[in-house]
């Protein structure tokens, strides 16, 4: 992974959005209609040729695919491996049932929208395992073959994967006999991905909103000290899948849900930091960007303190994935500045979005063209930052 040597870099935290026709077809397939594999392939291809100009148009320095082969951040894995079956209903986050205006008016809004969701989840009914590193292997390759055809001296991509946690936590199990042995099998079974990710010279970013979202979905009821230790239980998953992967080739996304929403049952960023830094991960990407944690970016003060390895980065959320608005470059660089005091050290700060725009796809809140205003946003208050903190 690259550092901010001389400016802010910028980048995103991994889903963009999908043309309508891609989406159809998505949803098609998760309901059982037929869609001609060629047909999905090619649109598949068409998508990712679209949006990588469409970042670096906005001035994203370090792009992705936009997740375009994907039909949703996690559940994805249903088509690359085995144990998956049915499609039933997912608990919703708690802090959405408490407000039951809120909860209608947000059922309203989904209503006869043409999508995929993460809350309609599979379950696990057999062995679980990665069906042929085919899958993994034409994604990159086909990344590859764009990337090169588009911006041959790109220095650096990432492609995200599942943390085995939201997988465990989101998909119930009827073949495990513990929850040990679940993760261990989806960690296996992610590792195939995570190897060939790196092998293609893309740097990896694990997606865990579980590490904090899960609070309030399956721990809800729980104590906080049952939540942490089921992060430590998917860290350490984490870590046994990352055994072969460079330290410095991961970066690890945590979230607490990509919705907008009340989310005043959020667990405090402090309660679950320590234990998500025991990930072996180069860099940690966080929200900073939406009202609920903006303030969170103090506990990596610098000094002995700060919770980063010197060898870590950070790369901050400053813009909010949720909401139409689009940032003020001005606002950006403020929130990227009080971030890199705050670290000690701008050269360890790269700016991102506090989540994808479209995690599951055709659910995304923001318009497709106020997604790549929002970017561009992104990169004009990077360009401020960058002036203000290595005086250029």
């Amino acid at each position: 992974m690259q550092r901010s040597e001389g400016r802010i870099l910028t980048t995103h935290a991994g889903s963009l959005p999908r043309p309508p026709e891609l989406v159809a077809m998505f949803a098609d397939r998760v309901q059982g209609r037929p869609v001609a594999p060629e047909a999905l392939a090619a649109a598949i291809e068409d998508a990712t040729a679209w949006v990588l100009p469409k970042q670096l148009d906005a001035g994203i320095d370090i792009p992705n695919n936009g997740e375009q082969p994907r039909d949703a951040f996690f559940l994805y894995v249903r088509h690359r491996m085995s144990g998956f079956a049915g499609l039933g209903s997912r608990q919703g986050p708690a802090d959405v049932a408490r407000y039951p205006g809120f909860l209608a008016m947000r059922q309203q809004s989904a209503a006869n929208k043409v999508a995929v969701t993460n809350f309609d989840v599979p379950k696990v009914v057999g062995q679980v395992r990665y069906l042929d590193p085919v899958f993994v292997e034409t994604e990159c390759a086909d990344f590859r073959r764009i990337l090169t055809a588009r911006a041959p001296e790109q220095r650096e991509a990432f492609i995200t994967a599942p943390s085995p946690g939201i997988i465990a936590a989101a998909v119930p199990n009827e073949y495990y006999d513990s929850e040990e042995a679940y993760l261990d099998a989806l960690a296996a079974a992610l590792q195939v991905e995570y190897e060939a990710i790196v092998a293609h010279g893309f740097t990896l970013q694990l997606d865990c909103p579980d590490l904090a979202l899960e609070r309030h979905i399956t721990y809800a009821d729980q104590p906080v000290s049952a939540f942490v230790a089921f992060v430590e239980r998917v860290v350490g998953a984490i870590n046994r899948s990352l055994i072969n992967i460079p330290r410095a080739a991961v970066r690890l996304h945590v979230c607490w849900g990509n919705y907008e929403g009340p989310h005043d049952l959020d667990v405090a960023l402090a309660d679950i930091l320590p234990t998500i830094l025991g990930a072996n991960v180069g860099g940690i990407v966080l929200p900073f960007a939406n009202p609920r944690h903006a303030h969170e970016y103090k506990l990596f003060n610098h000094g002995p303190a700060c919770p980063l390895a010197d060898d870590q980065i950070l790369v901050a959320g400053v813009i909010d994935t949720t909401t139409n608005y689009v940032e003020h470059p001005e606002v950006v660089a403020d929130r990227i500045e009080r971030i890199a005091h705050a670290l000690g050290d701008p050269t360890r700060v790269l700016a991102g979005t506090d989540c994808g725009f479209d995690t599951s796809a055709g659910m995304g809140k923001v318009a497709e063209d106020v997604v790549w205003a929002k970017l561009a946003a992104l990169s004009a208050g990077a360009r401020i930052a960058s002036d203000r903190l290595f005086g250029q």
